[in-house]
């Protein structure tokens, strides 16, 4: 199975690179100077990364909004739309969940101050019956966090799957049947730790393991 990663500087990617090796996804880097086409990869990872650009949720910009990355928001807004037409598995972390929520027509709080910590854990509660729930257990679960904004309105069509105790919207994902998930949380940094966050990576593995076959098998049949 290959995997694409999006980023922007090369001393961030590599640990994605990890957790999805650490699954047997074979990683594809994903920037705006080298984009592979989408129909050769098997699931798409949107990585966390620098704000999104407020005038894409119609909103002006926060004095503590970073500048904006226009040329990453086109890129990772186009591959996101391509991924969810083409039922592509998406998974998507910290920026990449904030893009996926602003895709489907969400906005975002641009700036707080209670998450944003790399070494703090807290813990979030997993909605029931949600595709979170299935993978990781429902209720209670511990995770880490590093980002200064959040998700306000939900986008259309998304449900929340998670919340931390303070109400930050963690977790959103995408009804149906493609695997269509996002966190707010990092659970590559904590894949050898966590039970939980490795579940999620394996499950992201399972899903574009299917989509393979079913890409090798769609290209079997057009052969004969």
């Amino acid at each position: 199975m290959r995997a694409g990663v999006t980023y922007r500087f090369e001393d961030e990617v590599g640990r994605y690179e990890a957790a999805l090796r650490e699954v047997g996804i074979e990683p594809v880097r994903i920037s705006p100077f080298d984009a592979p086409p989408l129909d050769s990869l098997d699931g798409l990872l949107l990585s966390g990364g620098t704000d999104i650009n407020p005038a894409l949720y119609s909103a002006q910009r926060h004095p503590a909004t970073e500048d904006p990355d226009d040329p990453l928001d086109e890129l990772e807004m186009g591959l996101l739309r391509d991924a969810l037409l083409a039922g592509l598995p998406v998974l998507a972390i910290c920026r990449g969940m904030q893009l996926f929520n602003v895709l489907h027509g969400g906005t975002l709080i641009q700036h707080l101050d209670s998450h944003d910590s790399p070494e703090a854990l807290h813990d979030i509660q997993v909605v029931p019956n949600s595709r979170l729930a299935a993978i990781m257990g429902e209720g209670e679960h511990e995770v880490n966090s590093r980002h200064h904004q959040a998700v306000t309105r939900v986008g259309d069509g998304l449900i929340v799957s998670a919340k931390s105790s303070d109400g930050v919207i963690e977790a959103l994902e995408r009804p149906g049947p493609a695997f269509a998930v996002a966190v707010q949380w990092h659970p590559e940094d904590r894949i050898l730790v966590s039970d939980a966050d490795r579940k999620l990576f394996q499950a992201f593995a399972s899903n574009g393991a299917q989509q393979n076959r079913d890409r090798k098998g769609a290209t079997r049949l057009r052969v004969r």
